[in-house]
């Protein structure tokens, strides 16, 4: 029986086209930020080859505006109407490899997130041609239409388009000005701040294609070049790499690589900030996901970890190719993932082995040397599964001391001692070492307790048979001999030069 044909079962339609003024206001909610925005604009630029990359802004204006001009392929009239399509491209489509888009939408919703009229002007060929979405317009009439352009002497920064390339360019930026209409001054240090705040999101997004592009991608913000930002510091030679390893699945091949970052104090603290960005380390372990050499998410161990201090310096790179988009569950602002179930199990081994490397780099920087001829000042005990810190009051500085005491005040001296460990503020160095470890620092002493340090120490040292050129290596690994190696050089040298001569 066909069932178009029969009464009873015939199909009805009705026209459900969305209303433009309603459904292309929705496109600006969709959760983007400034600095969220511009990277989709920079990802459409990047698809078409360019090489450099200006981010031009006037705040101040009465008009403020921003353009995004790049130096690749250019569009044509035709290629630029479909590029300002909504949904111009299926996600279900096969992409280039080298495509960083995915559903067709990013120019249209980041720019509609942060402004109300969206002008593009493109060079092909010699061939200049340009189009406007004017929210405003659309409000008015309800359509899905564009403005082409005839005319281009009046368009903001035409004058930086070069002989290919194509310019964004947003204004009526309401968004971006945090709603701010007559107040022009605060207007602008908002728009400036938002702008400012996605310099370093770019500089990390894009910092493969700054560094490895062949040649490399140059970004500028205000005729200022930015620098890559690697968040696995492979610049610094104290870093540590393993061997990539990577995952054959249907779609394609995911690649992985685990780092560990160098420690606190083997880089500056200018370059230790930069690294962490304003959140700090703690919050950004964990995996950066890669897809096409773009960085989709940055710092996060998807559920499979938690972020804590001995495990701050780890970072697991994750390659994904734009087959895996579905798998991945890759979003519209290309900024969120998910892990597809084959995954989950690699990472998590992943997880615990960086871990373990991550620890070993601070623990290393902690563990006491149980060595007795180091003589430390603190003992760590473990008692009842607990770690319990305490002076050592056989430690030759204390003991001396002791030694030089009437007898009715060693009793006291030693009780000195204990109350010192027993005073240890815990909960206060947890906290500061939950938040800042960093700025915990130990401290100064002056030149009179150094050498009252090492007149206890070294004689020790001598009687257990270690030689007198070999005590300033021994007591340069310990602090606050190597904390204050300058002043304690000299020191050290001089009580050894007295030993001898006594001796």
């Amino acid at each position: 029986m066909n069932t178009a044909s029969h009464p009873s079962m015939s199909k009805r339609y009705a026209d459900a086209t969305p209303h433009a003024a309603s459904l292309i206001q929705s496109l600006r909610d969709i959760g983007y930020s400034c600095e969220t925005a511009l990277a989709d604009i920079i990802d459409n630029a990047i698809t078409a080859e360019a090489q450099t990359i200006e981010i031009m802004s006037d705040a101040g204006a009465a008009h403020p505006a921003l353009a995004i001009i790049d130096n690749g392929l250019g569009m044509s009239v035709d290629e630029l109407v479909e590029a300002m399509r909504p949904g111009s491209h299926n996600p279900l489509s096969e992409r280039a490899s080298g495509d960083l888009g995915r559903f067709g939408l990013g120019l249209k919703s980041a720019s509609f997130s942060q402004c109300k009229r969206l002008t593009v002007i493109s060079r092909q060929e010699g061939a200049l041609c340009g189009a406007v979405w004017d929210l405003d317009e659309v409000a008015n009439t309800n359509r899905w239409e564009i403005q082409l352009l005839e005319e281009f002497a009046d368009i903001p920064w035409i004058d930086r388009l070069g002989p290919r390339g194509t310019l964004v360019l947003w204004e009526k930026m309401d968004r971006l000005a945090g709603g701010i209409e007559t107040d022009q001054r605060k207007r602008a240090e908002y728009i400036n701040r938002a702008i400012s705040g996605a310099e370093r999101h770019i500089r990390l997004v894009f910092h493969r294609f700054m560094s490895e592009g062949k040649p490399p991608l140059a970004i500028r913000l205000n005729e200022r070049k930015l620098e890559p930002l690697d968040p696995f510091g492979t610049k610094f030679a104290s870093h540590q790499e393993d061997r990539e390893d990577s995952l054959e699945l249907g779609r394609g091949t995911v690649t992985f690589q685990c780092f560990t970052l160098p420690h606190h104090k083997s880089i500056t603290k200018a370059e230790w900030d930069d690294l962490g960005g304003p959140e700090g380390h703690l919050r950004s372990q964990g995996f950066y996901v890669y897809r096409g050499g773009r960085l989709i998410i940055a710092g996060s161990w998807l559920g499979l970890a938690r972020q804590t201090e001995l495990t701050k310096l780890c970072r697991i790179k994750v390659d994904i190719p734009n087959t895996m988009d579905a798998d991945w569950k890759i979003d519209v602002k290309k900024a969120s993932a998910q892990l597809p179930p084959p995954v989950r199990e690699r990472m998590r081994l992943l997880v615990e082995k960086l871990s373990s490397t991550s620890k070993r780099t601070y623990q290393r920087r902690g563990q006491r040397l149980v060595d007795e001829s180091i003589m430390p000042l603190w003992q760590r005990i473990q008692k009842d599964g607990a770690v319990i810190y305490r002076p050592d009051p056989a430690h030759p500085v204390f003991a001396d001391f002791s030694a030089r005491l009437p007898d009715e005040l060693q009793a006291d001296f030693a009780n000195l001692i204990g109350l010192v460990g027993s005073s240890m503020p815990v909960a206060a160095l947890h906290a500061d070492f939950a938040g800042i470890p960093e700025e915990v620092l130990v401290d100064d002493v002056d030149e009179p307790a150094l050498r009252q340090l090492a007149e206890a120490m070294i004689p020790r040292l001598l009687d257990q048979g270690i030689t007198d050129d070999l005590i300033p290596t021994i007591l340069k690994q310990i602090d606050p001999f190597n904390t204050n190696w300058p002043i304690s050089e000299p020191i050290i040298s001089d009580i050894i030069a007295k030993e001898k001569m006594d001796g």
